[in-house]
C-alpha cells in the first residue's frame, strides 16, 4: 500500500501518517525495555546495568545504519511525489546492498574487540564478561535490523506507515515470551535476553520483506534487487552519510555521558540506564513527528508544491509543543512509578527521581529541536542538522563533564547539560528558517 501525501488536509495527513510511526517505535523500544525489565527484576542490577552499559554501543552501528535508511528515504519521497519510479527502484537495490555490506562488516569487527570497546567505557570488572556475552549475540543479529529498517523506511517513504507496525507488533509480543522463555524459565540471564531480541528482529524483517515484494507493485524489483548503480550510491551516501554521522553524533554523546556517570558507581549506572529508557519513550513521538515531516514535505516538494509543505512544518511544531507540555507533566508526577519497573533497589530510585523531576520540566525543547530538524530533512538540507546535532553534543558533553566533576552536581549534572545542549541546538537552527534556502531540492536537481 502506498500513499499519495501531497493532497488531502495537511495536519490530518500528519497525525495519521505519525500514528503508525509512533507505534512502532514504542513496541521498538518496548521490547528492549522488557529486556531491561525482566533482567534487572530476575537477574539483579549488575546484569541490568551490563544490558544497558552495552546498549549504547549497538544502538550506535544501529543508528548509523538508519542514517543511511533516513537519507535513502528522502529520496524515494522525493522520487515518489516527482513520479520517478525507474530511478526509485534503483535506489532501493543500491541502498540495500550496499546497506547489509557495511552492516556485516561493522558487526564482525565489534564482535570481534567487544571487550575493548566497552573498555572504552571505564566498564567495571564486576560486569564487563556480562556485557561483552551481550554485545556479541546482539551485534550477530544486527543485519536483521538493518533490512527491517531500511525496508520499514522505503515503505514509509511512499506513505506506508501502517504495514511496518503490524510485523514490528508481532515481533514485539513474541519477544515478552522469548525473555520469559530464556531468561526466567530457562535461567540464561542477560544471554538469554539477547537470544530472544535476536529472534524477533529476525521476523520482522522476514515479515516485511514478504509483504513489500507481494503487495507492493513499485517495490516487486524481481531480480532487480541486484541492480546496483554507482552514480545514485553517490547521492544516497552524499544524504545517507550526513544523517548517518548526525544519528551517530548524538549515541556518541550518550556514550561519552555513559563514561562520566559510570564513575558515580553501579548504583548511577543503573539510574542512568533506566532513566534513558524512560526518555527514549518520552521523547519518540516528537522524533516521529518530525519523520512525518520531512516525509510528507520531500513529496509535496517533489511534487512542486511548495507551500504545502511549509504548511507541513508549521503543524508539525505546533503539534511537537503540546506534547512536549504534556509529556514533561507526566513525567514528573510519575517518577516513583517509573523508575520502580526497573529496580526496586531504593538508591537507584532516588537518582533516577532525580533526574526525571528535572528533565520533565524542559521537554518542549527537544520538541521544538526536533520539528527544525524535520524541516531542514524535508528541504533536503541535512548539514543544517548535521552541524546542529554536533553543536547539541558538544555542549551537552562539556556542560555536563563541568557540572558533574567540577560543580559536582553528581548525577543530577546529566538533565541540566542536556538542557544547555537543546538551547545551543535551537540558536544555531533558528536563523536558518529566516535566512536559509527555502527548497535545496530545487537548487540542486537529484
Amino acid at each position: 500500500m502506498t500513499n499519495d501525501m501531497t493532497k488531502g488536509p495537511i495536519l490530518k495527513t500528519l497525525i495519521f501518517f505519525t500514528i503508525p510511526l509512533v507505534l512502532g517505535n514504542l513496541l521498538q523500544l518496548t521490547y528492549n525495555t522488557i529486556d531491561s525489565i525482566i533482567v534487572g527484576q530476575y537477574v539483579g542490577k549488575e546484569a541490568l546495568a551490563a544490558v544497558g552499559t552495552a546498549n549504547p554501543i549497538m544502538t550506535l552501528i544501529l543508528l548509523f545504519t538508519n542514517g543511511i535508511c533516513l537519507g535513502a528515504g528522502i529520496l524515494v519521497s522525493f522520487y515518489y511525489g516527482a513520479k520517478r519510479y525507474d530511478t526509485l527502484k534503483k535506489q532501493v537495490s543500491t541502498g540495500m546492498i550496499f546497506g547489509s555490506i557495511f552492516t556485516l562488516c561493522m558487526s564482525g569487527i565489534i564482535c570481534l574487540f567487544a571487550r575493548q570497546f566497552l573498555g572504552l567505557l571505564q566498564v567495571e570488572k564486576a560486569i564487563l564478561d556480562l556485557c561483552a556475552q551481550y554485545l556479541r549475540i546482539v551485534m550477530i543479529s544486527m543485519i536483521f535490523s538493518y533490512i527491517y529498517n531500511y525496508l520499514a523506511s522505503i515503505l514509509r517513504a511512499l506513505g506506508d506507515s501502517r504495514s511496518p507496525l503490524y510485523f514490528l507488533a508481532i515481533s514485539s509480543i513474541l519477544n515478552i515470551f522469548g525473555d520469559l522463555l530464556f531468561v526466567v524459565k530457562f535461567q540464561m540471564g542477560v544471554n538469554g535476553a539477547a537470544y530472544s531480541t535476536a529472534c524477533c528482529e529476525a521476523i520482522s524483517a522476514l515479515c516485511c520483506w514478504i509483504y513489500m515484494t507481494k503487495k507492493v507493485k513499485v517495490l516487486n524489483l524481481g531480480r532487480h534487487w541486484f541492480d546496483f548503480d554507482w552514480h545514485l550510491l553517490g547521492k544516497t551516501l552524499s544524504y545517507g552519510i550526513v544523517s548517518a554521522l548526525q544519528q551517530s553524533s548524538i549515541q556518541i554523546g550518550k556514550l561519552v555521558t555513559q563514561g562520566m556517570v559510570n564513575t558515580l558507581g553501579v548504583n548511577a549506572t543503573a539510574a542512568f540506564n533506566a532513566t534513558n529508557r524512560a526518555d527514549d519513550f518520552a521523547i519518540l513521538p516528537e522524533q516521529n513527528i518530525a519523520h512525518g515531516m520531512t516525509s510528507i514535505m520531500a513529496q509535496n516538494i517533489g511534487a512542486a508544491k511548495d507551500e504545502r509543505a511549509r504548511q507541513t512544518f508549521l503543524d508539525g511544531m505546533g503539534v511537537s509543543i503540546v506534547y512536549g507540555i504534556v509529556v514533561g507533566g507526566l513525567l514528573y508526577f510519575g517518577a516513583e512509578g517509573i523508575m520502580r519497573l526497573f529496580t526496586n533497589d531504593p538508591d537507584v530510585i532516588v537518582e533516577g527521581m532525580k533526574y526525571l523531576h528535572i528533565i520533565a520540566y524542559i521537554y518542549t525543547l527537544p520538541g521544538i529541536t526536533n520539528a527544525l530538524q524535520g524541516y531542514f530533512r524535508g528541504i533536503g538540507d541535512l548539514k543544517i542538522t548535521l552541524w546542529s546535532t554536533i553543536m547539541n553534543m558538544s555542549g551537552r558533553c562539556v556542560s555536563c563533564y563541568i557540572l558533574m566533576f567540577h560543580f559536582h552536581f553528581g548525577f543530577e549534572a546529566i538533565p541540566w547539560s542536556y538542557l544547555i545542549g537543546w538551547i545551543l541546538m535551537i540558536l544555531f537552527e533558528a536563523p536558518f528558517i529566516f535566512f536559509g534556502k527555502k527548497n535545496y531540492f530545487q537548487t540542486n536537481k537529484i
